[in-house]
């Protein structure tokens, strides 16, 4: 049986390795905060208009994360990944991180939120939300996402998405968003993989093989698909320090549990 922690871990875009920001105490091993999309397809330009691309640059150089667009003004993502953040540059409209698109939105702030329980240490509450300085319009490419109204983060069609990692061999950004179908798994299950708690507030997923995220995807978005539309379930927030390409569970914050925080703090009706 395989017990791993939680370990806090970014994409260093700069020099493109990954950056262990934060290793839990008082554990055994350790738990990667959430980076990679494996096994996963190339999303269609504007198949997922919500998708945020976050570049954060703190005081030991600059990072990337995953978000989603909640509305004109807001972008939510793990609180790991903007604690201590100076600046942000956020891409919005565009699958590709590096390609000419003539519909990509580029927005500069530093103003963000975290959730006022966000524990560093167990991940509680990994949430936290992005503001622009003025509102922007919205396109075809640049749409918010649904926000839910109760919790579906158990739904078993949900979708992992993102910009990270493709494997363990190759810690750079995948230029191009990914995308993979996932099911949920019970935090009794998920627990045998991890040593640190498995919260109510957490929602473990996998793959049929070893699909999940990977580097670089911490921040980025569970999904369901319910009416033709997007609705967000979930936040990635950490992996299993064995590596992307294993069969352990890939955790995500559950938002239901912080959704009138989230409403409350983005000044959504």
């Amino acid at each position: 049986m395989k017990f791993s922690l939680f370990v806090l871990v970014v994409v260093a875009v700069l020099s493109d390795l990954a950056f262990a920001r934060k290793a839990v105490a008082g554990f055994q091993a350790t738990r990667k905060l959430n980076p990679r999309i494996i096994g996963g397809q190339e999303a269609n330009a504007g198949q997922f208009p919500s998708a945020a691309a976050i570049y954060a640059s703190t005081p030991t150089g600059t990072f990337f994360c995953g978000g989603t667009l909640v509305s004109n003004q807001f972008v939510l993502t793990a609180a790991h990944c903007i604690t201590g953040g100076t600046a942000f540059q956020i891409r919005l409209g565009s699958n590709t991180l590096t390609d000419i698109d003539p519909n990509r939105l580029l927005v500069t702030t530093s103003v963000y939120f975290t959730h006022p329980a966000y524990n560093p240490d167990t991940l509680e509450a990994d949430v936290g939300l992005i503001k622009f300085h003025l509102p922007i319009e919205f396109t075809d490419y640049i749409q918010p996402v649904y926000l839910p109204t109760v919790d579906q983060a158990d739904n078993m069609g949900n979708l992992a998405i993102g910009w990270g990692s493709v494997n363990d061999e190759t810690p750079s950004l995948s230029n191009t968003l990914n995308y993979v179908s996932v099911t949920s798994v019970s935090n009794t299950e998920c627990q045998l993989s991890y040593s640190n708690p498995i919260l109510a507030t957490m929602v473990c997923v996998i793959g049929n093989y070893n699909e999940g995220a990977c580097r670089g995807d911490s921040g980025s978005p569970l999904l369901t698909v319910l009416n033709h539309h997007h609705w967000i379930v979930g936040v990635a927030s950490f992996i299993s320090t064995d590596g992307c390409e294993t069969s352990d569970p890939s955790g995500y914050t559950r938002i239901f549990p912080y959704i009138d925080w989230v409403r409350t703090t983005a000044g959504i009706p």
